[in-house]
C-alpha cells in the first residue's frame, strides 16, 4: 500500500462533492477514475495531490511517496521548449556540476592521499549520476516530446509562444519525465493527436510507478489501466480490470439491484393492501395485526432504483427511407491557398452504412464533411447525393447554435411546427427542464451545447448523418446512450472522430484520409489498425476485387449476426415481462379473502409462483448471456 483515504469529505458553499471516500492504492496500480460530470473527480485528485485540502476524513500515505499532478497552470522561465523540459532534470545538471569541481581538485591535489579521497567520492557519485540516468537524459528529452507530437523544429520555440494545447502538452512532458512514485492525470490525451495519444497509452503501459487517470477516453482506458474507480453518489466503488471489464460487472450489477428493487416493491404492495384489508374488516384483532404488520413495513431498508438516475431520451429515426446509393465522391480535393489537404479523395456510401471516417489532424476530415453537406465548396471534384437522401449534420464547433437564444427559443426556431407541449417534453428528454430552458445558449456549458446540438438533429428525422466529433464535449454515459441510439439507427452514418472506442462500437467501415486520397478498410478501427501495423499484409488498394468481395461478404455476415442477436434478446424481453406479469396475477390472488380461506389453494398458489420465478431467474440468465454476445 502507498496510499489509503479514509471518509473523505469535500464542501462547497452549501454543495456536498462528496462525503465518504475511501479507497486503497497499492504500489504499481493503474486506476482510471471515472464519474459522471460534476461527481467530484478533479476535486478528488486536487485533494489527493495536495492543490486542495479535504473538509474532513484522512489521507495516510507511505513514506517518501512522491506525486506527479498534471496541472493545468503554466510559469515557464525558460528562452526554449527543448531548455523548459530540461529544468526537471536539475538534479542532474548540479550533480554534473559536482563531478566537473570534483575533477579540477583532483587534478590540483598535492598528495596522492587526496587524490585517493576525491577519486572515491568523484566514483561514488559518477554512479548516481548514472543511475538516475544523467547520459539518457537528452535522449529521453527528445523523445518525450517528439512522442508528444513536437517536432525538433519547435523545440526552439519560446514555450510562452506556444497555443494552449501545446503548453498543456508541455506540462505533460515535464511531469512525465519526473517519474513520481505516484503519477495524477487529469484528461491528459485532450491535447493529443491519434499518434500521441498512442505513444502516451505505450509510455503508462511501462511505466514503473502507480498512476490514477482521470479521462473520457474509454479505449485509452480499456490499454492503460487495470483498475476502475467509479466516484457516484459521494463514494467510490472499486473494480478490478479495464474500462470494458468494469463495464460488463457493472451491467450485471445493475441489473441485480435493479431485480431486487422490482421484487421489494411487489412485496411492499402486497404487505400494504393485505394492512389495508385487515383494517377494513374493522375487528380489534385485525387491527392489531394491521398495525403489527404496518411496524413490520417501516423498519424495512428501502431500496433505490438505479435505473432511475436522469439521462437523456436519445432515438434517431428517418422519416423516410433513402435510395440504396447515398454519397458518391469522385476525385475530391480541397486547396487553402498553395496549400492542399488532399486529392483524389473518392469514395461511395451505400444505405444503411455506418462508417468512420480517420486522418491526421489538419488533414481537411472536417472540411469534407462540411462539403458533403453543402457549408463548404470542393477545389475540385463533384458530390453526388441518392435520391431521398436527407441530411443531419453535426459540428464538432457548435456552430449551427445561436448564443443569443435562449434554450427554448433556440429549439422552437429550429423546429416551428411544433407546439409548446411538444418542445418543452423534448427539452426535458434532454435534461433541459424548469429554468434551464430560459438560459442563453451562449451561458451554456459543452456538455450542455452538445446535447442540445444531438436534439436538433434528432428531431431532423435525416436518413443521412453527418457527425463532426460527437463526443467531444459528453461525458461517459451520455457517449454510452449516443452509441446505443446510433447502433439501432437504421439509416446511413458518416462520423468523424478521435474516440476510438465510439469508432469500434459504431463503425463497420473505416475510411482512411491522407493527402493522397481516400483507402477504405471494411471493419471498425481495430480492423484499420491491425491491417495497417501488418506490414507483410498486402496493402488494401493492391487487394483482388475477389478479396475485397469476401470481406464486405464478411461484414455483412457480421450484421446479420447482430441483428439476429438483437432479435434473440427482444424475445427474451418479451418472454421476462410475460413472467413478471404471470406473478403480478399470482401475487394479487394471494392476497384475496378468499385463497386465505382456502389453504389448499394458497399453497398451490405460492407453489405455482416458485415455479415461475425460478423460470424468471433462468431467463434472465440468458437475458444478461445475450446482452454480453451481442457486445462482445
Amino acid at each position: 500500500m502507498i496510499l489509503q483515504t479514509k471518509s473523505l469529505c469535500k464542501i462547497h458553499t452549501l454543495n456536498t462533492i462528496f462525503n465518504n471516500v475511501s479507497f486503497t492504492v497499492e504500489e504499481g496500480d493503474k486506476i482510471g477514475l471515472i464519474g459522471r460530470n460534476g461527481s467530484g473527480k478533479t476535486t478528488l485528485m486536487e485533494i489527493l495531490s495536495g492543490e486542495q485540502s479535504p473538509d474532513g476524513g484522512e489521507i495516510i500515505a507511505s513514506k517518501n511517496l512522491s506525486v506527479g499532478y498534471l496541472t493545468q497552470h503554466s510559469e515557464f522561465t525558460q528562452a526554449t521548449l527543448y531548455e523548459e523540459t530540461a529544468t526537471v532534470f536539475k538534479y542532474l545538471d548540479e550533480m554534473e556540476e559536482q563531478l566537473v569541481a570534483l575533477e579540477g581538485r583532483m587534478a590540483a591535489a598535492s598528495s596522492e592521499e587526496e587524490v585517493l579521497e576525491l577519486s572515491h567520492q568523484y566514483q561514488n557519485l559518477l554512479e548516481k549520476f548514472e543511475e538516475r540516468g544523467g547520459y539518457q537524459r537528452d535522449s529521453r528529452i527528445s523523445g518525450t516530446l517528439l512522442g508528444l507530437g513536437f517536432s525538433r523544429e519547435e523545440f526552439s520555440m519560446d514555450p510562452r509562444d506556444l497555443s494552449g494545447g501545446q503548453q498543456s502538452r508541455l506540462n505533460l512532458a515535464k511531469l512525465l519525465l519526473t517519474q513520481p512514485t505516484l503519477l495524477l492525470l487529469d484528461e491528459p490525451t485532450n491535447h493529443l493527436d491519434v499518434d500521441a495519444i498512442s505513444w502516451l497509452e505505450k509510455f503508462l503501459q511501462d511505466y514503473r510507478g502507480t498512476l490514477m487517470v482521470i479521462s473520457h477516453d474509454r479505449y485509452f482506458l480499456d490499454h492503460v489501466v487495470g483498475r476502475i474507480f467509479l466516484l457516484e453518489s459521494g463514494e467510490v466503488l472499486s473494480y478490478t480490470g479495464n474500462y470494458s471489464t468494469f463495464l460488463r460487472q457493472r451491467k450485471k450489477e445493475l441489473e441485480v439491484q435493479h431485480r431486487s428493487f422490482v421484487h421489494q416493491q411487489r412485496e411492499i404492495k402486497r404487505q400494504e393492501e393485505i394492512i389495508e384489508r385487515y383494517k377494513s374488516w374493522n375487528r380489534e384483532r385485525s387491527v392489531k395485526a394491521a398495525r403489527s404488520r404496518e411496524k413490520q413495513l417501516a423498519k424495512v431498508e428501502r431500496l433505490e432504483d438505479v435505473t432511475q438516475q436522469q439521462s437523456m431520451k436519445l432515438r434517431f429515426e428517418p422519416k423516410k427511407e433513402s435510395g440504396k446509393d447515398v454519397l458518391i465522391l469522385e476525385e475530391g480535393a480541397k486547396s487553402f491557398g498553395e496549400k492542399t489537404l488532399f486529392e483524389n479523395a473518392s469514395m461511395a456510401l451505400y444505405r444503411g452504412e455506418h462508417v468512420g471516417l480517420i486522418g491526421p489532424n489538419g488533414i481537411g476530415k472536417s472540411t469534407l464533411l462540411k462539403a458533403i453537406s453543402g457549408r463548404e465548396e470542393l477545389t475540385r471534384g463533384k458530390i453526388s447525393l441518392g435520391s431521398h437522401v436527407s441530411l443531419g449534420y453535426y459540428d464538432q464547433q457548435l456552430s449551427d447554435l445561436d448564443d443569443h437564444h435562449t434554450v427554448l427559443e433556440e429549439l422552437w426556431d429550429s423546429y416551428p411546427q411544433l407546439t409548446v407541449r411538444e418542445v418543452y417534453t423534448h427539452l426535458a428528454s434532454f435534461l433541459f427542464t424548469g429554468d434551464a430552458t430560459e438560459r442563453k445558449v451562449g451561458e451554456l456549458s459543452g456538455g450542455e451545447k452538445g446535447r442540445l446540438s444531438l436534439l436538433k438533429v434528432m428531431l431532423s428525422g435525416a436518413n443521412f448523418l453527418l457527425f463532426d466529433e460527437p463526443t467531444n464535449h459528453l461525458d461517459i454515459p451520455s457517449k454510452e446512450l449516443l452509441e446505443e441510439a446510433l447502433e439501432h439507427y437504421p439509416g446511413t452514418l458518416l462520423t468523424v472522430s478521435h474516440d476510438r472506442y465510439f469508432l469500434n462500437k459504431i463503425c463497420h467501415r473505416t475510411l482512411a484520409l491522407s493527402p493522397q486520397g481516400i483507402q477504405s478498410y471494411e471493419g471498425n478501427y481495430d480492423y484499420y489498425l491491425e491491417k495497417t501495423q501488418r506490414e507483410e499484409e498486402p496493402r488494401e488498394e493492391e487487394k483482388s476485387r475477389t478479396e475485397q468481395k469476401k470481406e464486405q461478404k464478411k461484414s455483412r455476415a457480421a450484421r446479420q449476426e447482430a441483428k439476429r442477436q438483437r432479435a434473440q434478446l427482444q424475445a427474451l424481453e418479451e418472454k421476462i415481462h410475460q413472467l413478471e406479469e404471470q406473478i403480478q396475477k399470482i401475487d394479487r390472488d394471494l392476497s384475496l379473502p378468499e385463497t386465505y380461506e382456502d389453504h389448499k389453494k394458497a399453497l398451490a398458489l405460492s407453489e405455482e409462483r416458485g415455479e415461475i420465478q425460478a423460470t424468471l431467474d433462468e431467463v434472465y440468465e440468458d437475458w444478461l448471456l445475450a446482452t454480453e454476445a451481442l457486445e462482445d
